[in-house]
């Protein structure tokens, strides 16, 4: 019995019976896919759970030509802010009340008693960025939870973690995307997040369908814990070229 206890992370009872706050920073690639996913997984909370989604979106881009066909944007959206255009359109789907916010990455004050905060930022100065806001929030409000989604052109990862300072719970604290990925603190790591000027472009930097692969995964993942209330892994690498997918294992339960 104590095996199986091991090789599960448990929803915290905190959550039950309320909208969970969550802070989407990125409405890009993966970004975009992620937040027609939480729209999916805010409807089948409500339906099998007492928990909902209420999502904040923060993104400083624009809808262009080059995010045709991987993004879920339309030609009549070029031009207009990628996170005002999908939350809008969500809002009026589903009856929500979501918001965007046209700018860039969060502070410690935007971050402060959220739930969940979720990036899909295309650096590692962003994701450090991001965790120095969490880490700048006072530790009792600070995010329960961390979840990012990166990736290449055919491959990518996502990870779920606990921000240090956060309460204990059932198991083990879950390693943040900075832990588990300590290279990333590394600020003199070249990075090319240049954006890409037309479809062809975009195609021959990523594949056609790794970020809906990934967000997919990612959301399959908050699902579980959300909605079934507990995981038994902590996210996963994907590679859609050769079609292998390798979880990334839970942290053991220390012994008392």
């Amino acid at each position: 019995m104590q095996g199986d206890v091991e090789k599960r992370h448990f929803l915290p009872a905190a959550f039950e019976s309320r909208a969970i706050s969550v802070l989407l920073v990125g409405c890009g690639s993966n970004g975009a896919q992620m937040l027609m996913g939480l729209a999916s997984l805010d409807v089948a909370l409500r339906e099998i759970s007492s928990r909902s989604l209420q999502v904040t979106v923060v993104d400083d881009d624009i809808v262009t030509v080059a995010n045709l066909g991987r993004q879920p944007f339309y030609r009549c959206d070029i031009g207009n802010t990628k996170a005002r255009t999908l939350v809008e359109r969500i809002n009026i789907a589903h009856g929500l009340n979501w918001t965007a916010v046209h700018g860039r990455a969060p502070d410690a004050a935007s971050v402060d008693g959220r739930d969940m905060v979720i990036t899909c930022v295309d650096s590692a100065a962003a994701r450090r960025a991001i965790g120095a806001a969490i880490a700048d929030a006072e530790s009792y409000r600070r995010p329960r939870y961390w979840l990012d989604l990166g990736n290449r052109a055919t491959d990518g990862q996502f990870i779920i973690g606990c921000p240090a300072g956060t309460a204990a719970d059932r198991a083990a604290r879950l390693q943040t995307v900075l832990e588990a990925f300590p290279e990333l603190a590394d600020e003199s790591l070249v990075e090319d997040d240049a954006p890409s000027c037309s479809v062809q472009e975009a195609l021959e930097r990523q594949s056609l369908f790794i970020n809906r692969v990934i967000a997919s995964h990612a959301l399959a993942l908050l699902f579980e814990l959300l909605g079934r209330g507990s995981i038994r892994h902590a996210g996963g690498f994907l590679n859609i070229a050769t079609g292998q997918c390798m979880p990334i294992a839970l942290p053991k339960v220390s012994e008392a």
